[in-house]
């Protein structure tokens, strides 16, 4: 079986590989489900890894329908992603009804070209699972990293069994997966399997430091953009 890890860093990325793992998912900021990592980083991972590497291309926090600017830089990201050599991408797109945007997924297919092609689990939000499968085979997805429409993949193992009867395409359980529970997606028959086996450390006491995390930005049902009238008041006020 499988055993994709979704590393965050450089030094993630290596344990992962000394750890056995088979394939790399590599994102920045796993507490907002992950964003597209610096080029900086995809480079040194690839330098430094035998094992492939999956990079997430997803411009920014929040919900997976995109503006027409963010879908411009997803295709932009790609394009830098195949000159440094990764194995696959990891993307998507959603419509605001929450059925895949067929349209520009497919386009993110097409740019990847040659790459392996995972759907993320922008999937878990499709209001028609079954469907959005059979689309995302006929655009050429070769992965869906789904907890199965549940909170958590465990949770999700009786749809996981149920889709991956109905579909071609490799899931892969994602969402909680652990030493625990791991071997229950093996025995429904799925191929591969995701997690990140996060711990926390280096740890600086920050006792009387002002916060610099922003809670206003952690929203999902809404993009945090820059507004033109605001920056206008404030140049106006100093210029």
């Amino acid at each position: 079986m499988l055993v994709e890890v979704c590393a965050n860093s450089l030094e993630s990325a290596m344990n992962a590989e000394k750890a056995g793992a088979d394939r790399i998912e590599l994102c920045s900021e796993l507490g907002v489900g992950g964003v597209t990592p610096s080029m900086g980083l995809i480079r040194l991972v690839k330098e430094r890894l035998s094992i492939p590497v999956h990079v997430l291309v997803r411009p920014r926090s929040g919900h997976f329908t995109y503006y027409n600017t963010e879908f411009e830089v997803m295709l932009a990201d790609i394009e830098a992603c195949k000159k440094t050599g990764v194995d696959g991408i990891v993307s998507g797109v959603l419509r605001k009804d929450f059925s895949v945007d067929v349209e520009r997924t497919q386009k993110l297919v097409e740019r990847s070209g040659s790459l392996h092609f995972t759907f993320h689990r922008a999937f878990d939000w499709v209001a028609n699972p079954l469907e959005a499968l059979a689309h995302l085979e006929h655009i050429g997805v070769n992965t869906v990293l789904t907890s199965g429409g549940e909170p958590s993949a465990e949770k999700g193992l009786k749809n996981l069994e149920a889709w991956q009867q109905q579909t071609a395409l490799t899931l892969m359980a994602g969402g909680g997966v652990s030493p625990s529970n791991a071997h229950h997606f093996k025995e429904i028959g799925l191929k591969a399997i995701h997690c990140s086996g996060t711990v926390f450390g280096d740890v600086l006491e920050l006792s009387g430091k002002i916060p610099m995390n922003s809670s206003k930005h952690l929203v999902e049902d809404r993009v945090a953009i820059t507004d033109p009238e605001t920056i206008r008041k404030v140049v106006s006020a100093v210029k």
